[in-house]
């Protein structure tokens, strides 16, 4: 009987050590896929290791080398390799090298938002497929050039704006956008009340200089998102906030911690939507809601985690429509393996998207121009907490000498 005339893929159970007994031939329910791909890790902090799990995780690519300008980060990128695979990971002394390593066909970079710009410009010289953190740069000047890059980029050039994978979003865009389960969209409100930034090597993301800011370092999901649920492109924003509980005292190197955290931004678009973000970074919880308002009908999705022992459901996704239809209670939700393996699973579903852009097949992975968007959203924010009034993103385009 030949057990693996039909593959039969369940990667819990194919990562399961509790199979690692079995020799290749007698794997069926707990088939183990043979890696198509081999990625460098260019950055190998929290995020580097995150996406360096799914990979592994997701099976059709292994993780064959790392670069790190800092040794514990390598340290720690090999610790956790070595309970992934059997291999050993090549580690390049330069950026040059990890780019250009013929043996990679792709390059994950994970470094701080500030050095993007210049990690880019060596990584296009490969030709290799290339997937970018967020936010892909922290001025719209360099998100600019970045764009123009990866404009006539043969390979898969793919943007980290992953929350649009995470199962209450993922559930959201299906709703509003494919089934129109609540007519035009009208409204959309979204929150993220949280603990303050963790620690970073060097600290960069306590200065705005480095992370261009909270807004465009933390917030360029939502934005993306709040893009995304709109249709259309923002035309001016509106945003307050201060520094009013976190790093309030906190130097490093000298250098007193500049970013905000808190902040209420309202974003009105070229369609008329009308959008607001609400974020909190002095919360003792992680809690994401999603409210939006369409001609139809109302949506709310939110995610929660507050750790308490007493539990309840991680994500929520609601739906009322009133006399005119069912409404409906849901709680999307993937396997636990897979929502306790990075941002509620959606690192590991940005991975698969990742590889099938890879194989030519149809995702819906933000583009780099959605990228950009972001980032602009949040920099007009930042902006305009700055100068106390309402910014239009026409005049800092101008400003920038932009043309999108």
């Amino acid at each position: 009987m030949n057990l693996l005339g039909k593959k039969v893929k369940n990667r819990y159970m194919s990562r399961n050590p509790k199979f690692d007994y079995l020799p290749d031939q007698d794997r069926y329910f707990s088939y183990r896929e043979q890696p198509s791909y081999k990625f460098n890790i260019i950055g190998c902090g929290n995020i580097g290791r995150e996406h360096m799990k799914v990979t592994m995780m997701e099976e059709r690519a292994t993780i064959y080398g790392v670069y790190d300008q800092n040794p514990s980060s390598i340290e720690e990128a090999e610790r956790l390799f070595s309970t992934l695979s059997d291999h050993s990971l090549v580690k390049y002394d330069s950026l040059q090298a990890a780019c250009h390593d013929p043996e990679a066909d792709g390059l994950i970079i994970c470094t701080p938002n500030y050095t993007h710009i210049d990690v880019i410009r060596e990584a296009v010289k490969s030709g290799k497929h290339i997937l970018l953190e967020k936010p892909m740069a922290t001025t719209l000047r360099d998100a600019y050039e970045i764009m123009q890059l990866a404009k006539d980029y043969e390979s898969v050039f793919q943007i980290g704006l992953q929350y649009r994978y995470k199962a209450i979003y993922a559930e959201s865009i299906h709703e509003t956008l494919e089934r129109k389960a609540i007519g035009d969209v009208k409204t959309i409100s979204m929150t993220e009340h949280r603990i303050p930034f963790l620690d970073k090597v060097n600290q960069w993301n306590k200065f705005s200089k480095y992370s261009g800011g909270t807004l465009v370092e933390k917030c360029c999901h939502y934005f993306d998102l709040m893009n995304l649920f709109a249709q259309s492109k923002p035309v001016q924003v509106y945003a307050s906030g201060n520094m009013a509980v976190n790093f309030t005292d906190f130097t490093y190197n000298n250098e007193q911690a500049d970013i905000i955290d808190n902040a209420f931004v309202t974003v009105i678009y070229e369609n008329d939507v009308r959008a607001n973000f609400n974020l909190c970074m002095f919360s003792p919880t992680f809690y994401e809601e999603l409210v939006i308002c369409g001609d139809k009908g109302r949506l709310k999705a939110s995610e929660n985690e507050d750790f308490l022992s007493a539990k309840r459901p991680r994500n929520h996704l609601e739906i009322l429509c009133g006399e005119e239809k069912p409404s409906r209670l849901m709680t999307p939700a993937y396997p636990d393996h897979i929502e306790t393996s990075g941002h509620g699973g959606a690192t590991y579903y940005e991975h698969v998207y990742f590889i099938d852009n890879i194989e030519n097949k149809q995702t819906t992975t933000a583009t780099v121009e959605d990228g950009l968007w972001s980032v602009l959203v949040g920099l007009a924010a930042e902006q305009s907490i700055k100068l106390g009034k309402a910014v239009m993103i026409e005049e800092i385009l101008k400003e920038s000498q932009v043309t999108i």
